[in-house]
């Protein structure tokens, strides 16, 4: 594991985050926005849209751990009380493993419906479980629990760097925007 000091994430962190983060921001509501459709095409192209989009999310999140595992964060500043560097890593490895329970409940979900995963239209992933409506329907709650558990996490997660940007402005939000240390 790097045991660097320093203060700044590095490059393919930051990288990994606002890449993963901007993927959700058009996954999640494309999930929600074609659930409530008709049945047609386009609906089924959205579909793959967003299967495509969530199997990337989670090839990039075990890449991301990965990294974080041979990669040490910064240090969080002294300053923060207890109570919140141990509320900052429960979040944090709350929202590396929704990462990948998310699309791993949706590919299974698939599987299970008998609606293969075919990632950009051109790799067919293969099913995780045999078809079975009653199991699909059980994944399909599952993955909709965990996408409303996601997004109550990452708004908490802007919430706390939004706090700590402009009232505590410690530095903790701009380690995410800049390799230089603050």
């Amino acid at each position: 594991m790097s045991r660097s000091n320093s203060k700044a994430y590095t490059g393919t962190a930051i990288a990994f985050h606002w890449l993963i983060a901007l993927l959700i921001l058009a996954v999640f509501p494309l999930g929600v926005y074609m659930h409530e459709l008709p049945l047609s095409p386009t609906k089924l192209q959205l579909y793959s849209y967003h299967k495509w989009l969530g199997i990337t999310v989670l090839m990039l999140a075990i890449l991301r751990i990965l990294w974080r595992a041979t990669h040490r964060p910064p240090a969080l500043p002294a300053s923060l009380p207890r109570w919140q560097q141990i509320t900052t890593h429960a979040v944090h490895y709350s929202l590396y493993l929704l990462l990948l329970l998310i699309p791993l409940s949706g590919w299974l979900m698939s599987s299970a419906k008998g609606f293969q995963t075919v990632w950009f239209g051109v790799f067919p992933l293969p099913d995780l479980i045999a078809k079975d409506k009653a199991l699909g329907d059980l994944f399909q709650e599952i993955h909709e629990v965990l996408n409303f558990t996601l997004l109550g996490l990452v708004s908490l997660h802007i919430l706390a760097a939004l706090k700590h940007h402009f009232i505590n402005r410690d530095g903790i939000f701009m380690r995410m925007l800049s390799t230089r240390p603050r």
